[in-house]
């Protein structure tokens, strides 16, 4: 097990990284969900889902 380990460490050290990686971006869009931001950055008066992902506020 030891030398398979060994051999593969750089692999091994690849996929944890792209793991923690994969993690912290889906804990960024959820927690931008949650506080209500979009993640498109794109101007949403001329977006035909506008209305599907922003909440309409009351006034």
């Amino acid at each position: 097990m030891a030398a398979w380990i060994i051999a593969n460490i750089g692999t091994i050290v690849v996929a944890v990284l792209l793991a923690a990686v994969l993690t912290l971006i889906i804990l960024k869009i959820v927690g931008d969900k949650k506080k209500g931001r979009s993640s498109c950055g794109c101007d949403c008066g001329n977006c035909a889902m506008s209305g599907s992902c922003h909440k309409q506020k009351d006034v």
